[in-house]
Parts: C-alpha cells; structure tokens; sequence
C-alpha cells in the first residue's frame, strides 16, 4: 500500500518522521511506553492547525495519538469524535487493549465503513504473504479481524502476530489518510 506522509503536511510529515514515516508496525497491545518527546510535542498541537483542510482533524489527531502509542490520550481524542471514524479509532484503541467486548461495541456504532473495502484488498495481500496465518478475508468483517488479533497476542512471533500487525498498518493507513488528507 503506498503511503506518504507528505500528503498530510509538512508539520505531519516531520511528526510521522519520528515514527517511520508512518509505516511503522505497530504491536497488538498497548505494552510500549510511549516517548515523552513525542507525547511533549502531540500535547502542544491543536488538530485544525496541524491538519488544515482536513475533513476530520481531531479523528487525525487520535490517530497520531495511537500511532505513538499513547492510549490515555488516542483514547480521550478518539472520544471526543461523535462520528463514525473517532468510532473506528476507539474501536482500535480497545482492541489493543484486549478489550475485545468494548472493540466490537465501537465497530457497531462505526457501522459500514468507506475504508473496509480498500483495507479487506489490502488484508488479501498481506495475509498471502503469511501461509501459516489462520485468517479469511472476503468482505472485511472488524469483528474476525478483532478475534484475529486476539488469537495472534497469544503466538509471538509467529505468521500469525505478523500478518496481524500488518493488516493493523494498513488499517491505520487507511483510516488515517480518511481523517487526514486535505480534500
């Protein structure tokens, strides 16, 4: 899937830049301690004037926050967005955290959504790339992808855990580039 963090902006550009450029895999749990450079300079953004022209600058903003892996904050940011995108990142935000019941209440509030259909292309790709990885796609379904990631925490290192984290890129991808890019 290409992705490039110049669509975002410059601002967004040179944040992404302290994460891979966003295309970092991120883990199945929230078990890393975010760094406090990040969290520092996040804190002192305000999502309009780092997303201008955004259509969705404080969903943007929960995704910045989970990219990094600060929950309290993805999860504040994502709260604050009563559509179905700051659904979808609470969504993401609670299956990361094992929360699997909670991650299936926000993917039914999120409802049918515009990015399942490129993510479901992008999950047929990457999950040809790990034979051992036990996951179907067809149309996408975020409740199996939910159960997949749940399977996966318990096999470290395995086809599974990595074709999972993966797909969560390209989910995160996806979704961000929705809330972010300028229209």
């Amino acid at each position: 899937m290409e992705f490039d963090p110049a669509w975002y902006g410059p601002g967004v550009s040179r944040i992404l830049a302290l994460g891979e450029n966003g295309k970092r895999l991120l883990p199945l749990t929230w078990n890393q301690r975010p760094s406090e450079d990040v969290r520092s300079l996040l804190s002192n953004l305000q999502p309009a004037q780092i997303f201008p022209g955004a259509p969705e600058p404080r969903a943007a903003m929960a995704g910045l926050w989970l990219y990094f892996d600060c929950f309290d904050e993805a999860h504040q940011a994502a709260d604050s967005c009563e559509n179905p995108n700051g659904y979808f990142w609470q969504a993401i935000v609670h299956r990361r955290e094992g929360d699997s019941g909670n991650a299936a209440y926000w993917f039914r509030k999120t409802g049918a959504h515009p990015v399942y259909e490129p993510l479901a292309a992008e999950a047929a790709k990457i999950i040809h790339e790990f034979p051992k990885a036990e996951f179907r796609v067809g149309a996408w379904d975020p409740y199996a992808f939910v159960m997949f990631c749940e399977r996966a925490r318990e096999q470290p290192a395995s086809d599974q855990e990595r074709a999972a984290q993966h797909i969560q890129r390209a989910e995160w991808q996806l979704l961000f580039d929705r809330c972010a890019r300028p229209r």
